[in-house]
């Protein structure tokens, strides 16, 4: 994704599901949004914590063979 990491991606896609959850009419549409939502997030989250790993990593090895 070019411009946008996926975590932004991710959770955007969460709170516009979370949205439309908010205007459904419907009961089985707020459920579905509700479950799309709480997908997108598990999702945003799993990124999250790549990101995180990833930083760390690369810590790590910038500790252990200095420039």
């Amino acid at each position: 994704m070019s411009g946008i990491s996926q975590l932004q991606f991710f959770r955007a896609r969460a709170d516009q599901a979370r949205a439309d959850a908010d205007a459904a009419t419907l009961d089985h549409v707020r459920e579905r949004c509700l479950r799309s939502g709480a997908a997108w997030e598990a999702l945003a989250d799993k990124a999250a914590r790549a990101e995180e790993m990833r930083e760390k990593l690369a810590n790590e090895k910038a500790a252990a063979f200095p420039a």
